[in-house]
């Protein structure tokens, strides 16, 4: 590698039409969910659950205990939604769950002890269009090395494509605050990526 970082954002016209569907399609599910429709439920947690999970996977290595947190961040949106008020910010609320719900499960020591690197690379075995490169497994592992508030904004922001503003939601911090963690780890990464290539 040349010590270039390159992030792709892959978000484009395209994918903003596709985000304005899925924000239409999710506000009619979460109708029906309130209204007890089960099917509307199953539908709402697939749409949701591959992204769910590859993040639960960077806070708990251990896959087993990743789908377990997953699956509980669920379960609160379920027990929780009649609290909830949808003002499309659904997604923003719902890695908020699993965001507390990693964080509790860590408190409790379920996880086991895994380096970055294995996770990483079970990630990029697991995910193969989330890390194609060993290019990217060298970023990510990067990345893992970076001090938690700036590699949580990393995750968010290239890892689970949230904006900025879902961003800001998730971890309770001002858009502008947001920014600046992002421009910081995006410096380190290339100060990193750099030392790695010569």
């Amino acid at each position: 590698m040349d010590g270039r970082v390159v992030i792709i954002d892959r978000r484009s016209s395209k994918g903003q039409r596709k985000k304005g569907f899925i924000l239409q399609k999710e506000e009619k599910l979460i109708g029906k969910m309130k209204q007890g429709d089960r099917d509307a439920m199953g539908e709402l947690i697939s749409l949701y659950y591959p992204e769910i999970l590859r993040y639960c996977l960077w806070h708990i290595p251990d896959r087993d205990l990743a789908q377990d947190a997953a699956q509980e961040t669920f379960c609160k949106m379920i027990r929780y939604l009649d609290a909830y008020t949808h003002r499309g910010k659904f997604r923003a609320w719902l890695y908020r769950i699993a965001a507390n719900t990693c964080a509790d499960m860590q408190k409790r020591k379920w996880s086991t002890e895994v380096s970055m690197e294995e996770t990483a690379q079970e990630i990029a075995y697991e995910e193969s269009d989330f890390a194609r490169a060993d290019g990217e497994r060298q970023l990510w592992e990067a990345v893992g090395a970076l001090e938690e508030e700036l590699r949580e904004a990393v995750l968010l922001r290239y890892a689970q494509e949230l904006t900025l503003r879902e961003i800001g939601a998730v971890l309770h911090l001002p858009m502008r605050t947001v920014q600046s963690r992002l421009r910081r780890a995006i410096k380190k990464l290339r100060i990193e990526m750099k030392g790695e290539g010569e």
